[in-house]
């Protein structure tokens, strides 16, 4: 073993000493603000806590063993399972006609629209950090949506008749006339010479932006409490200094705000896999759900897309790591 691994390990040893320490009485850690801090966020999140451990890690265990068996109803109830090794994986990686190609497809997607709503959700927090009139107006519009895609504005875009109507005429006027704007401008600068692969990411930003500007509101609020944490004082001594509102934007103002890109890059990411337009999970509905209810195949698409899920988090998770430490 290293001496950097060796220290590394120590380092992660005594940093999980530490947060024990914060929870038991009688140390020197207990009485401390952080250790108050922590006690008070784990009170925020055990419900969840208590929730996962009693609804959600039975299924978890049950859908992992239908992924490695093969699962044949019963009628009037249940099911029975044979063990099958990992034959559901093979079917959904090199079967299936579709999960692959879905897969990728949705992974594209999900880099485009997290890098999209990381970089509106930022712009516009900096700007309603500004202070101006109307601000606290603004403020909320910009959350409405975070209300209203909670289960109110699905409901609507699938039950209201003038919706469905109005979406109904605005695809016919389209099909009739057979000109869509976006298509043909990117087809125009591709005559041009113009266009690239840089500008076809940007075309299918500008498609999604819909998806974008409704899934931004939460990374809103957290960019927004980073700014506010900002002591005012940084941009009084800058100013001092003679730096342009440009040079403190990157010298202050993203630096201290950049440790929270992780925490929106992976609710970004986590809150892209879990749409129900996603094309991935409306394939493993339609295996379990459709003709075959292939419960076992199901189980293990939804596995794999979890793995994929988890591996972006880690990916992400690195790499946005090492840009934030060169601020420290």
């Amino acid at each position: 073993m290293s001496k950097n691994t060796r220290i590394h390990r120590e380092h992660w040893y005594s940093g999980i000493l530490e947060a024990l320490q914060m929870y038991i009485p009688g140390n020197k850690l207990y009485h401390t603000m952080p250790a108050k801090r922590a006690r008070t966020g784990t009170l925020f999140i055990l419900p969840f806590i208590i929730g996962f451990l009693f609804f959600m890690v039975r299924p978890l265990i049950l859908s992992l063993q239908m992924s490695l068996n093969e699962v044949n109803l019963i009628r009037g109830g249940g099911f029975t399972m044979t063990w099958n090794d990992f034959y559901n994986y093979h079917y959904a990686l090199q079967t299936d006609p579709n999960f692959n190609e879905y897969l990728v497809q949705e992974i594209g997607r999900m880099a485009i629209n997290t890098i999209a709503t990381l970089v509106l959700s930022f712009v516009i927090a900096v700007i309603l950090n500004q202070k101006f009139k109307g601000r606290i107006l603004c403020r909320i519009i910009f959350f409405l949506p975070v209300i209203l895609s909670s289960g109110v504005l699905p409901g609507i875009e699938s039950s209201n008749e003038f919706f469905n109507m109005m979406t109904d005429i605005g695809k016919s006027v389209e099909e009739s006339s057979g000109v869509n704007v976006s298509l043909a401008l990117q087809e125009l600068l591709q005559v041009s010479g113009v266009a690239g692969d840089i500008f076809d990411v940007v075309f299918q930003m500008i498609d999604a932006i819909y998806d974008i500007v409704m899934s931004s509101g939460i990374q809103i609020i957290v960019f927004l409490s980073g700014l506010q944490a900002i002591s005012p004082s940084l941009y009084e001594a800058a100013d001092v200094e003679g730096c342009s509102a440009w040079e403190s934007f990157w010298k202050i103002t993203f630096p201290m705000v950049s440790p929270l890109l992780l925490v929106n890059c992976i609710y970004t990411i986590i809150d892209f896999f879990m749409k129900n337009d996603n094309r991935v999970i409306e394939k493993i509905n339609d295996v379990m759900y459709g003709v075959r209810m292939d419960f076992g195949a199901a189980s293990a698409m939804s596995w794999i897309y979890f793995g994929v899920a988890l591996l972006f988090i880690g990916i992400s998770t690195f790499i946005i790591t090492r840009a934030v430490k060169s601020y420290e």
